[in-house]
């Protein structure tokens, strides 16, 4: 696994699978499907978690611009922000127009298009346009459909700014991987009845892994603000939300942005355009299997 430098080094028991993505323009520009090819190296994995309950999956077709946000599962773009208004952004809840290759979608005065190339590897390139020093968050909300047993390596992790706590609307602070119930966060079960939002400032790189399998995310700012800096948003529902039928879902979101709002609330900061009125960043996702 070297070809990553984030886990686990030099360790040739592992090696890569090819990844194919599908998405949905028209619903948001949602992924629908990550999935590893079936191969020498064991049987086809899907990596995107989806709601089973099929009123969820009904309400996220019918929701529209200004709709509070529907947790369907699979990736979400949230832009220009998570928190806040509107809930995870507006992306994800109006269409996308065909575009130099990709897709594009407004939000405001900005505007967000995305291009997709998946061989060995998937890579995402992010364009967001707008007046210059406009601020907005773009996180990259991926619900991965992980066992109880998966954990999660974030080697540039030093500090967690966990949201909502000790009370909604507060920001606690803690030495990664320490969680505010006892539970280090970069454990992903058991399931425990909590859920707990997390944002990891500075980190451009993660790892998932799941028995014989693992996801690797890289992510880096390649034109715009030289100022704006990487984080990675995790959100642990380990069967602690809703808070009326609670389920399990993990959400491992690269994020533009050391903050999930514009607000002004907390610690971290958003990003912005450049003098140009541009940001440009780049997403890596690679899949592997120890044999």
């Amino acid at each position: 696994m070297t070809a990553t430098g984030i886990w686990p080094a030099d360790d040739p028991a592992w090696g890569p699978r090819s990844l194919t993505v599908e998405t949905d323009p028209g619903l948001g520009g949602r992924w629908t499907s990550l999935r590893s090819a079936a191969g020498d190296r064991g049987p086809e994995r899907e990596w995107l978690w989806s709601n089973p309950d099929p009123e969820v999956a009904a309400a996220r077709v019918a929701a529209g611009p200004g709709a509070a946000f529907v947790d369907v599962g699979g990736v979400e773009e949230c832009f220009p922000t998570v928190r806040g208004e509107p809930d995870h952004g507006a992306a994800w809840s109006r269409p996308w127009t065909a575009a130099e290759g990709g897709h594009r979608v407004r939000a405001g005065a900005l505007g967000l298009a995305r291009r997709m190339r998946a061989d060995a590897s998937l890579t995402v390139d992010y364009a967001v346009t707008g007046p210059p020093g406009t601020p907005f968050v773009h996180a990259v909300h991926a619900l991965l459909d992980l066992s109880p047993a998966a954990r999660l390596h974030v080697p540039e992790a030093r500090t967690a700014h966990v949201l909502d706590h000790p009370v909604d609307g507060a920001v606690a602070v803690l030495p990664w991987p320490a969680g505010p119930g006892g539970t280090p966060l970069d454990l992903l079960g058991p399931d425990d009845g909590t859920a707990v939002a997390a944002v990891l400032p500075g980190c451009s790189s993660a790892a998932v892994v799941d028995g014989p399998d693992a996801l690797v995310l890289r992510w880096r700012v390649t034109a715009g603000d030289p100022a704006a800096t990487c984080s990675l948003l995790l959100w642990r529902n380990l069967g602690g939300w809703p808070e009326a039928r609670p389920y399990r879902s993990i959400g491992v979101e690269p994020m533009v942005g050391t903050t999930a709002t514009l607000d002004g609330s907390g610690p971290g900061l958003p990003a912005t355009t450049g003098p140009d009125g541009r940001l440009r960043w780049q997403l890596t996702i690679t899949a592997w299997r120890r044999t």
